[in-house]
This record gives C-alpha cells, sequence and structure tokens, in this order.
C-alpha cells in the first residue's frame, strides 16, 4: 500500500480522490497555488504544500515543484487527475525516474496515445474500425488536397497533439481547405506546442460514445460499458449519460470488444477511455484514447458499482483487477450536468466571483462532486467548473426527472451559473427523446 499519495492537481478531482485514498487508508499530500491558498482540496489533505503563483504554467503543470513537494512529504505516489499534467508522458517519466508511483498509464503509452495520427494506425493494425484518413500527419498543402478529394467533403482538419476540441476545423469545400488547414496548425502550436494535423472523413451528425477501461499490470482488460457524451457545445461536453439511448446489446458488446482490443494493441495500465463516433448506422469508428480518469467518471461508477479512482490506485500498486468481464453488470440510468460559473446570456462568458450563499441538493440518488463551498472565491485563473451534479434512477424516464427537480434545487449565489441553461437542456424534446447528436447544441435553441 501506497504511504503517501500526492494529488497533481486541484478543484473536485483532487477531493475526489483524497476520499478515495482515505477509504484506503492512504495519507493524502495537496498541491495548491497562491490563488487557491483557500481551496477545499488544499484544507481537507492531511498535508498541503504552495507550489507557485497563480498562473498554471508556474503552479500546476511546474513538474519539478510538484516533484519537490513529493520529496519534502515523502509521498511515494502521484495522482494527476485529469488535466494539466495527467497525459504528460514527460511528468510520468519523470515520476519513475525519482522513484515516484505515476498513477496512470506507462509513458510511452501516453506519448503513443497523445499522437492522434499514430493512435489511429495503432487501432487500424489492431482491427479497431477507424475513419477514412491520412496515414500519419499531413505535412503539405498538396497532400491535403489529394486526400481530401479522394475521401470526399466534408472533411475534418484536427490537431495530432490535440484535446478539448481545440485545433479542429470542418471543410465543407476546396476552397475552405487552405485557409482551415492554416488556422488549424496555428491554434495546435498555440495550444499544444505542436502544429502538426492530420485529415479524417467528416461524418455528419454522429453520436459520440466513449467506452470506460481497466487494465492491470498483468494483462488483464475489462470495459464498463459506454457513456453518451453527444451533448456538447463548441466540441466541449455538457451534459452524459449511461446507458446510451441509441445502445443496443449486440453494439455494446461488440464496442467493448474493440476498446479493450485497443487498450491491449498499446500495452495500456490503469483506467482509460476510447471514445468512438457512431452514425446514424450504428457504424462506429475510433476517435482517440483518454489516458487518465475522466470528468464524466461519476455515472459510470453509479451504475456498475465500481469505484473507477479507488481502482486506478489498486492498480498502481500491482494489484490484479478484482474484477472480470462478467462481473460487470450495468443497472439503472445515471445523468451528469457540468455546473459552470458562466452565463450563457453572455456566450457563456466565464462568471468569477465569491460564491455568497449555496444550496447543493441532496436525496436518493443524487450526488454532487465540488469543491466549493459558502464564502468561496471562484478564481479567473481556472476552468469554470463549480461542481457535477449526478442523478441515478432506474431508468431513463425517472432519472430525467431526478435531474429536473435537482437542478431546481441547486442554488449558487453571487456568480453567474448554467444550472438554468441545463435545465431547459433537460426539459427540451431532444433529450427527452433520445433524439440527440454531437450537433445537437449547434441546431437548437434551448429556450430558459
Amino acid at each position: 500500500m501506497f504511504n503517501k499519495v500526492l494529488i497533481a492537481n486541484r478543484g473536485e478531482i483532487a477531493v475526489r480522490v483524497i476520499r478515495a485514498c482515505r477509504e484506503l487508508g492512504i495519507h493524502t499530500v495537496a498541491v495548491y497555488s497562491t490563488a487557491d491558498k483557500n481551496a477545499l482540496h488544499a484544507k481537507i489533505a492531511d498535508e498541503a504544500v504552495c507550489i507557485g503563483p497563480a498562473s498554471s504554467k508556474d503552479s500546476y503543470l511546474n513538474m519539478k515543484a510538484i516533484i519537490a513537494a513529493c520529496e519534502v512529504t515523502g509521498a511515494d505516489a502521484v495522482h494527476p487527475g485529469f488535466g494539466f499534467l495527467s497525459e504528460n508522458p514527460t511528468f510520468a517519466r519523470m515520476c519513475t525516474k525519482c522513484g515516484i508511483k505515476f498513477i496512470g498509464p506507462r509513458p510511452e503509452s501516453i506519448e503513443m496515445l497523445g499522437d492522434k495520427a499514430q493512435a489511429k494506425e495503432t487501432m487500424k493494425a489492431a482491427g479497431v474500425p477507424v475513419i477514412e484518413g491520412s496515414d500519419g500527419a499531413v505535412n503539405n498543402i498538396d497532400y491535403a488536397f489529394d486526400l481530401a478529394g479522394k475521401i470526399g467533403y466534408p472533411v475534418m482538419v484536427k490537431a495530432s497533439a490535440g484535446g478539448g476540441g481545440r485545433g479542429i476545423r470542418i471543410v465543407m469545400s476546396e476552397d475552405e481547405l487552405e485557409a482551415q488547414v492554416t488556422a488549424a496548425k496555428q491554434e495546435a502550436l498555440a495550444c499544444f506546442g505542436n502544429d502538426e494535423i492530420y485529415i479524417e472523413k467528416f461524418i455528419e451528425n454522429p453520436k459520440h460514445i466513449e467506452i470506460q477501461i481497466l487494465a492491470d499490470e498483468h494483462g488483464n482488460v475489462i470495459h464498463l460499458g459506454e457513456r453518451d457524451c453527444s451533448m456538447q457545445r463548441r466540441n466541449q461536453k455538457v451534459l452524459e449519460e449511461t446507458p446510451s439511448p441509441i445502445m443496443t446489446e449486440e453494439l455494446r458488446e461488440k464496442m467493448g470488444k474493440s476498446a479493450v482490443a485497443a487498450a491491449k494493441a498499446c500495452g495500456y495500465v490503469n483506467a482509460g477511455t476510447i471514445e468512438f463516433l457512431v452514425d446514424k448506422n450504428g457504424n462506429y469508428y475510433f476517435m482517440e484514447m483518454n489516458t487518465r480518469i475522466q470528468v464524466e467518471h461519476p455515472i459510470t461508477e453509479a451504475v456498475t458499482g465500481v469505484d473507477l479512482v479507488k481502482q486506478q490506485l489498486l492498480i498502481a500498486q500491482g494489484e490484479k483487477l478484482s474484477y472480470k468481464q462478467e462481473d460487470i453488470t450495468l443497472r439503472g440510468h445515471a445523468i451528469e450536468c457540468r455546473i459552470n460559473a458562466e452565463n450563457p446570456k453572455l456566450n457563456f462568458r466565464p462568471s468569477p466571483g465569491v460564491i455568497r450563499s449555496l444550496h447543493i441538493p441532496g436525496g436518493m440518488g443524487i450526488r454532487v462532486d465540488s469543491a466549493v463551498y459558502q464564502g468561496y472565491e471562484i478564481t479567473p485563473y481556472y476552468d469554470s467548473m463549480i461542481g457535477k451534479l449526478i442523478v441515478y434512477a432506474n431508468n431513463r424516464e425517472e432519472a430525467i426527472a431526478k435531474m429536473k427537480w435537482a437542478l431546481s434545487e441547486f442554488i449558487v449565489d453571487g456568480v453567474s451559473t448554467n444550472i438554468d441553461f441545463q435545465l431547459g437542456l433537460i426539459r427540451c424534446e431532444g433529450f427527452e427523446k433520445g433524439d440527440y447528436d454531437n450537433g445537437y447544441l449547434g441546431r437548437n435553441e434551448i429556450k430558459y
């Protein structure tokens, strides 16, 4: 068992990991920036170390400061959470070099899967369906024109090292291609320090379905069903649910087997998520693999009863998976709404400020993962997430009804939030019928 785990993150995911460690009897170390000196994760951990000023690059992305915090406190493992350094192979290698266990996949897996073009080739070789497109990075505009002409418009230009919806352009015709390639490369370089792009066929109105996997160091890999993440605004997830309204047992089995094959193909260890696009005919295509715990992991925990963060810790300690595939049964339905400090009426502009009063809903089947409290200041330095509201019920209809009243009871005073927007979304006909795809929010106005 680890002696101490340092959580190289902040906010609700840091709090989530601290709680999982406590249940396993593991001491915890929080790191925080000067802007986060009053943050909940810094208050509830066994120890807390300031690692730098407010800017992420000088604190939560400062690898040397985090390693130093491990050495000072005697932490023998690091949990990176999501975002920040969670998918940084250099940081994972640095931890290993210093004798600190990185709670996540091997650096080689992160590196390979972080390069979208290389990941696609690996999946092809493993027999996982992929979208037709470039073999590796597109390095000149002539190749881009030739390729797009062969696979047919519309096409997508995507950053090889991308994530979070950045570095993506949809190209509807040949006339747009050069300008969109240039724009995607510039954004990719600015966001990821790597301007490589690749091109693939654009699947119109797809569903975004991801499969959660767990893999141990002994070659055992299982999947834990799917999450439907198709409700997106500008390629950013807004709401997730499981099971997906479109899923059949046959399709789940096929996609689950592909996800397991994908994980085995790259020697993957720990928790991970394989993301697929599913077209209107039920054909699915590998999109990318996230080599970390996902924001939306609680809905999978709700329907499977498996604590994914505890499993991450146990796998990192070298233990064999305590579950086999036949042990995983999906029961009931779960929905997650991301509650953000933002103003939907002002183009979702972030709304930093002090939370003057707060009422969080509760009751059977209600879970709120958050790190805010009354008097907490939401700063402008980090993402605007206040928390995640998760509901669980016997079926989808009951889960929707429960989410409606839970959102109605969620009160945050002092900053603008997207709670009313989420309530309008849950009430809209497309969501209630399960008839939505990645482009739904782009085509429909949500009334709230």
